[in-house]
């Protein structure tokens, strides 16, 4: 099952950078085109942020090792963007329909925000030993998102150019349209953030045994510190043996052994 997501990963990553690749060059036709433009896109800081994580995380996943939980939370928040900029893409086109004009959807778009965000939720709910990720990740979800969209409003009116309408002035009415708009990104990025934390908190971790790891000690307070007690199955029982066969009495000092004389000793 591992080696599976590992290499599921791996493809997806591969997918991913290729579908990046393609939609540079399918927009290069277009008038409106600039470099800079093209990186703005959620969408596409995501999905880069998206290869990495994927690459990464299937390179882990083939070795056996697991998530640190740093790189968890990393995970889940390129997760939560990638399955939000499905999310409102895909309302955007479903609303441009409705309005009779078309948006023109290209296989590499379609790998971007369809078939991606479909995986990495798949692969966030099915793969195994998923690390548990902490419940302030979802207030740590919101800056980057909060940072890009007052980035991209002081960029906007300098040089007349929006990547989605609801940032755009000339198009949503402030705050009346644009508040409610924006509100339901944010709130969305935190609804998605709040179920990937919460499954992997419901989700079994893995926990692999180490095998000849020396018994744990129990620890017992003296003063401010803790000492380390060593319990009695700790002692190698072969030496306890060897003690009794040489006929050393265990609560004796010195170590003695107790012979014959002794007890003939005692007997006078």
């Amino acid at each position: 099952m591992r080696r599976l997501v590992g290499v599921l990963r791996l493809v997806a990553a591969a997918a991913g950078l290729s579908a990046l690749v393609s939609y540079f060059v399918y927009v290069l036709g277009f008038s409106t085109f600039s470099t800079v433009n093209y990186f703005s896109y959620f969408t596409q800081q995501s999905n880069i942020a998206n290869v990495v994580v994927l690459t990464v995380s299937g390179v882990l996943m083939l070795r056996g090792v697991p998530e640190p939980r740093w790189f968890a939370s990393l995970h889940a928040l390129v997760t939560t963007y990638v399955i939000v900029s499905g999310l409102v893409y895909g309302i955007i086109v479903a609303e441009s329909a409705s309005h009779d004009y078309t948006i023109g959807v290209p296989w590499s778009s379609q790998v971007l925000h369809f078939y991606l965000s479909t995986f990495v939720l798949i692969d966030w709910v099915l793969a195994p030993g998923r690390t548990r990720v902490r419940w302030r990740l979802v207030l740590a979800a919101l800056p980057f998102p909060i940072a890009w969209g007052v980035f991209t409003i002081w960029r906007g009116a300098r040089v007349g150019w929006y990547p989605y309408f609801f940032l755009d002035p000339a198009q949503v009415r402030f705050p009346d349209e644009f508040v409610p708009y924006n509100g339901i990104a944010l709130g969305t990025i935190v609804g998605v953030t709040v179920a990937l934390v919460g499954l992997s908190h419901l989700r079994p971790r893995d926990r692999p045994a180490v095998s000849g790891a020396p018994p744990r000690l129990a620890s017992v307070r003296v003063g401010a510190g803790l000492v380390p007690e060593a319990r009695a199955d700790s002692v190698p029982r072969r030496r306890r043996g060897e003690r009794q066969a040489a006929g050393v009495a265990e609560g004796s000092p010195d170590g003695e052994p107790v012979g014959s004389g002794d007890a003939d000793s005692r007997s006078r």
